[in-house]
């Protein structure tokens, strides 16, 4: 058999050969009768690396763990999944937070959904210094893009966990000796009408708290963190709600959701909160 040659040397299939390839039968696009519209179906737990933007030095490389949904409606037996990945792809080798609208509407056109979700979750790193020798260690938070698309619609709601020091009041008022404190995580989610950066979001957190955390403590730094917490006792409901004011008062802020987990030192349970408005 004679094959052609194209302009770079490589042998390509006759016209005879294309015809005689079978086509490859699309189950997902087939008709589903069981009449039940999914309302996400698509991919969890997909690492990509992205760019966001850092207040202090523009712009900061992270890992994301993503998640890619749409609709499926009641009439279709599946979706296509490589699709989600071409969408993401196609939008070049690193995502940047300024494109999330232009995936979601892409996952609309490219899988024919009338909604479209994102959800990227990611460690976001500050550098700190101690409080009183000034040495510097990295700091790691949690943060989180959710965003969904319904029809021309975008919905974005940022998140971020923050890792803080309480100390209890009811122990301080009580022992002859100290309190007893604890790490908590704090988790706020808010809607915004304008950027709210992930920064001043943590720090609104840890200005709440009885102390923030540090990575990096020499003897003069832990003296006074553990006296400033002393200093500033909070239940995890004053947590919430210190948390809570500042976010009332922040004029870019529209909804919010805060929660707060004490990881007990002296139970074998940890304290809980949550409060949200808008």
């Amino acid at each position: 058999m004679i094959r052609a040659v194209d302009s770079s040397g490589v042998q390509v299939a006759s016209p005879a050969e294309n015809r005689a390839k079978p086509s490859l039968h699309d189950v997902q696009s087939g008709r589903d009768h069981r009449e039940l519209r999914i309302d996400k179906v698509g991919v969890r737990g997909l690492r990509f690396p992205i760019q966001i933007r850092d207040k202090a030095h523009q712009h900061q490389n992270t890992i994301a763990t993503i998640s890619m949904c749409v609709d499926l409606p009641m009439e279709f037996k599946g979706t296509h999944m490589s699709r989600f990945i071409e969408v993401l792809n196609a939008h070049g080798s690193i995502v940047h937070v300024e494109n999330i609208e232009d995936i979601l509407h892409a996952m609309q056109v490219k899988l024919h959904a009338s909604t479209a979700h994102l959800e990227m979750e990611f460690p976001f790193f500050l550098t700190k210094k101690a409080p009183v020798t000034g040495k510097e260690g990295v700091m790691d938070y949690t943060a989180r893009f959710s965003a969904t698309a319904s029809g021309k619609k975008i919905d974005f709601v940022l998140t971020v966990v923050v890792g803080v020091t309480t100390l209890c009041p009811c122990s301080k008022a009580i022992s002859k000796y100290s309190a007893h404190n604890q790490r908590s995580n704090v988790t706020v989610a808010i809607r915004s009408n304008n950027v709210v950066w992930i920064e001043d979001l943590i720090a609104l957190v840890e200005a709440s708290a009885s102390s923030e955390l540090y990575s990096l403590l020499k003897r003069q730094d832990e003296k006074a963190v553990t006296e400033r917490a002393y200093d500033n006792p909070v239940f995890v409901e004053d947590l919430v709600r210190n948390v809570a004011l500042k976010l009332n008062d922040h004029r870019n802020v529209t909804w919010y959701r805060v929660e707060a987990e004490n990881f007990e030192s002296i139970h074998n349970h940890n304290a809980y909160a949550c409060l949200e408005k808008g």
